[in-house]
């Protein structure tokens, strides 16, 4: 037991395969395969295929099963409307819609993702032809820096379509009656989404907006 490098394994190398094993477990047909750490300190990297649907476009890449989803939008689809903030989950910026909900894309392994119907903000419009939330966050200056903004949006989109599905939150006083786009409940929802700059107000003010347009 107290021969030298017995248990030489790097703090690095043991979360890296740990990565990959989780990886394995929930996606079918992975194949993952496990490597201890050499002695030059080289972790064998383990990839797979995956097709992506952003934004209602086919994406087949070839990823290292660590790459988290937010790193595939950015660094491999080049979609950086999308942003790194803290890389914890802990600010939002990273927000995006999937299957309808909204997730921290820094949090989610892109290969779990397989078939999944992804929407970033780039797909909820364009300059041209601004979703009804941009155009409002434009409307109330729900943005300074703005870049929490993309996260901000999309999870803003998202939280009044819980609402309107009656989805409760920690502050739904009532789980009987219909759910109302309250400020209490919008500020609740998007307690997640941190912006530096201070825009909150803004920002209520133009998801109120939307909420009423769409009554």
């Amino acid at each position: 037991m107290d021969e030298p490098g017995y248990f030489a394994v790097s703090r690095r190398g043991v979360l890296q395969s740990g990565a990959a094993g989780f990886a394995a477990g929930t996606v079918p047909g992975a194949s993952v395969a496990f490597a201890a750490e050499n002695k030059a300190g080289a972790i064998a990297v383990s990839r797979m295929p995956v097709r992506l649907e952003v934004n209602g476009e086919g994406h087949d890449l070839t990823l290292d099963t660590r790459t988290t989803l937010l790193d595939a939008l950015r660094e491999h689809l080049h979609m950086t409307g999308t942003k790194k903030g803290c890389d914890h989950g802990q600010c939002g910026a990273c927000t995006v819609i999937v299957n309808g909900e909204r997730i921290n894309s820094c949090l989610s392994l892109a290969v779990m993702h397989e078939g999944d119907a992804i929407t970033t903000i780039e797909g909820l419009g364009t300059p041209e032809a601004m979703h009804p939330m941009q155009a409002a966050f434009v409307k109330h200056d729900g943005y300074q820096c703005g870049y929490c903004t993309p996260g901000q949006i999309c999870s803003a989109v998202a939280v009044l379509k819980e609402i309107a599905a009656g989805v409760p939150s920690h502050v739904t006083e009532d789980l009987g009656a219909p759910m109302q786009a309250s400020n209490m409940e919008m500020r609740e929802r998007m307690s997640g989404n941190i912006c530096r700059c201070g825009a909150y107000s803004n920002i209520a003010e133009a998801m109120a907006q939307v909420a009423g347009e769409s009554a």
